[in-house]
């Protein structure tokens, strides 16, 4: 096991740019995104794999959101034309080539300097859209056609909201993604048995040469460390007054918080368990998909996050009423893996996999995908 000194050391050259695979492997060495993870996990410092794989606690909820989709089957239908399969889609008033967009994700600084800039070439490149606080801005700067939706978990006072709210809308975000689900800093411990210092978040790995400073702030030291306790409703008042643009508002597991999520202006909610990350326990997303589309009835588009990782999971959360998907760790360990050219070919081959399952389960275009396509079978 390496040294701690030894394990920043790594970390340090990743974020001086060294390269992240061998000889041996290229981009395309990987079939699928689990083979992905494999090399990712081969190249990043186990405290930086920790970090992005881990969920909270048990990990129950993580584990949930992955075998939730081993519990939907799919019931293809025959004799259909599927010659040309159209997986486009109008939302929130953009044209996506694909259901398919980047969620916010934390610990991009831990894989390789510039991480989030990277991911958002990876995005403008393969035409998918990506939600992230940072990253974007010069892209966009560069009038490159980069679809940018902003993540923020909203600082609850109506003048820092509306400051906000201008200040990306006049940046060229088409959307703004308020996360909901994180009120306090949860409890993981695969961090904690690392001793992650949550330092390296803002300022990045140590540089070569720098010397390695012990843990200042130590994952048990930030458990209940308020986020946004005294969010509430009131927020989106605050955006809708400020911006045109619209707000996502991810974060949703239960009905009733959908049903009023349309009642507070909400223009989308993402059924969404942060990836497992915050409270152990909670219902996978896949199975509380189906309860919070009811709530809304059709009045806002239903988006969802959590366990993709084919395209078939794609297709099973369209059928069970996501007008698209979220995706996180997938990108990034294209990210780790292999850099840019990594990102691109995990977008890639999910949208690939998505169209090759559309044909096969008979149907042509998003528009003929519902809940007949699919059963629920008990574990």
């Amino acid at each position: 096991m390496l040294s701690r000194r030894s394990a920043f050391r790594s970390l340090a050259a990743l974020a001086a740019g060294s390269p992240l695979w061998s000889q041996e492997e290229d981009v395309n060495t990987p079939v699928n995104i689990h083979e992905f993870e494999e090399i990712a996990k081969r190249k990043l410092h186990k405290l930086a794999y920790d970090f992005i794989a881990s969920g909270a606690e048990d990990e129950r909820t993580l584990r949930a959101n992955r075998e939730a989709f081993d519990r939907v089957f799919l019931l293809p239908r025959v004799m259909n034309d599927v010659s040309n399969i159209d997986t486009s889609l109008d939302l929130l008033g953009t044209r996506h080539d694909f259901p398919i967009f980047i969620a916010p994700t934390g610990g991009k600084s831990l894989v390789i300097r510039d991480a989030d800039e990277t991911v958002a070439a990876g995005a403008l490149a393969s035409k998918i859209a990506i939600c992230t606080a940072t990253g974007a801005q010069k892209i966009l700067e560069e009038g490159k056609p980069l679809v940018w939706w902003t993540n923020t978990i909203g600082t609850p006072d109506k003048a820092s909201a509306v400051q906000y709210c201008k200040r990306v809308e006049d940046q060229g975000a088409k959307a703004i993604v308020l996360t909901v689900d994180n009120p306090y800093q949860s409890n993981r411990d695969r961090n904690n048995r690392n001793r992650f210092d949550y330092g390296y978040m803002q300022t990045g790995v140590p540089k070569p040469g720098e010397p390695i400073p012990p843990p200042r702030v130590p994952a048990k030291a930030v458990m209940h460390k308020p986020h946004t306790p005294n969010l509430t409703w009131e927020w989106l008042e605050w955006a809708r007054g400020a911006a045109k643009i619209p707000v996502i508002v991810k974060g949703v597991l239960n009905p009733l918080d959908a049903a009023l999520a349309v009642q507070r202006g909400a223009h989308a909610i993402s059924v969404s368990n942060h990836g497992g990350r915050q409270l152990d326990g909670a219902i996978a997303s896949l199975d509380a998909l189906p309860a919070c589309v009811d709530a809304v009835g059709g009045k806002i588009p239903v988006l969802m996050d959590g366990g993709i990782r084919r395209g078939q999971d794609i297709l099973k959360a369209l059928a069970l009423g996501a007008k698209g998907v979220l995706i996180g760790r997938a990108p990034l360990w294209g990210l780790a893996a292999f850099g840019q050219p990594g990102v691109e070919r995990v977008l890639w081959m999910l949208g690939a996999e998505l169209k090759l399952a559309m044909g096969l389960a008979g149907v042509r275009r998003l528009a003929d995908i519902d809940r007949s396509l699919v059963r629920r079978i008990p574990a």
